[in-house]
């Protein structure tokens, strides 16, 4: 039984001009709407995540308390359960799926939050990874609604390094000679296993492997971690799905968009919404300075890194002292906005 429901969107046209017919997302709310609608939390998931991945951070007496909030998880396009790849039919299944960039996930989710519920305003938006990016592009593209957005371990636009990165898991994970240009007819089990590989070095810092804090998740060796973990992490998932969400990923810019024309400041300056920006002080793929130069181009930010060792993995959940730190950081950010109103 499904534990999350779907929004159906009809025949969207894409960022790109391509038309996606019978689109839909997936999505999973926790809590109740109050009578003034007020009480809305948007929490996009990330790459290679869906909206139980997100849970670690929703509960009582926890920041996103579902006792006072109205939380909305939305899947992110091409993981498994909203459009992706592997549930779409033909001719824009498998490697024919288009490109779904950050502005069209933000925008089918507004359609979703305003139709569907009838919400005008959102308390918070917060996300982890692509969906701080999300988080990024709601503030710029609909700063009337946005009243706050956390975004951590993640920034409003995918530097030139973290492009090469990502380009590199594709190019792992295609080697494989089941791949068969994206029509495989099982699943690239070697180049899934690559792929998780070229992430590890990635994933956490390099203190995290000096340090062998791997074991703290009950892998003995770093042998044991690579085998057991790594090479495991993506099978789960089709080969297809990781790569459309790449894909998002190697494209994510708020200012990609017909209004902003690729003008990155002009982007950020739209954000009015108070901001919470929470980089990992060890992430590979999202440094903090990066961030420090997006917060400066945003009128209502404040910067406030993460010291954690645990590399962009910080926000991920599994380590219990930063998941501590970053909900800290999170009630005190929703409790002054209760004091200003």
């Amino acid at each position: 039984m499904k534990d999350y429901e779907i929004y159906s969107l009809g025949d969207v046209v894409l960022q790109s001009g391509e038309k996606l017919p019978q689109a839909f997302l997936a999505y999973k709310t926790y809590g109740a709407l109050n009578s003034t609608k007020s009480n809305v939390i948007v929490y996009p998931t990330w790459f290679a995540g869906q909206h139980t991945d997100n849970e670690w951070l929703i509960g009582p007496g926890k920041a996103l308390d579902p006792d006072k909030f109205f939380i909305i998880v939305p899947n992110m396009f091409g993981n498994g359960l909203s459009s992706s790849p592997s549930n779409t039919p033909a001719p824009f299944d498998r490697a024919n799926f288009p490109l779904i960039t950050i502005y069209d996930n933000v925008r089918l989710q507004h359609q979703l939050i305003t139709e569907k519920f009838g919400i005008t305003k959102i308390a918070l938006v917060v996300g982890w990874s692509l969906g701080a990016l999300q988080t990024f592009q709601w503030g710029t593209s609909y700063p009337e609604m946005v009243e706050r957005i956390a975004p951590f371990g993640g920034t409003a636009k995918t530097r030139p390094h973290a492009q090469v990165v990502f380009e590199g898991l594709i190019a792992a994970l295609q080697a494989d000679s089941n791949w068969k240009e994206g029509f495989y007819t099982h699943q690239p089990v070697a180049g899934l296993a690559a792929m998780g590989r070229a992430y590890a070095p990635w994933g956490f810092s390099q203190a995290y492997y000096l340090e062998q804090l791997y074991q703290v998740e009950g892998y003995s060796t770093l042998k044991a971690y690579l085998e057991d973990y790594w090479d495991q992490v993506f099978l789960s998932f089709d080969a297809n799905d990781l790569i459309a969400m790449l894909r998002t990923g190697i494209n994510g810019d708020i200012s990609a968009n017909p209004q902003d024309n690729r003008n990155f400041e002009q982007a950020l300056n739209k954000i009015t919404a108070h901001a919470l920006v929470m980089p990992g002080s060890t992430d590979l793929f999202f440094p903090s300075e990066d961030n420090a130069y997006e917060v400066k181009h945003m009128s209502n930010a404040v910067f406030r890194s993460i010291e954690s060792k645990w590399g962009h993995c910080f926000g991920i959940g599994q380590n219990e002292q930063d998941s501590l730190v970053i909900d800290n950081h999170l009630k005190q950010f929703l409790k002054s906005a209760r004091a200003e109103n």
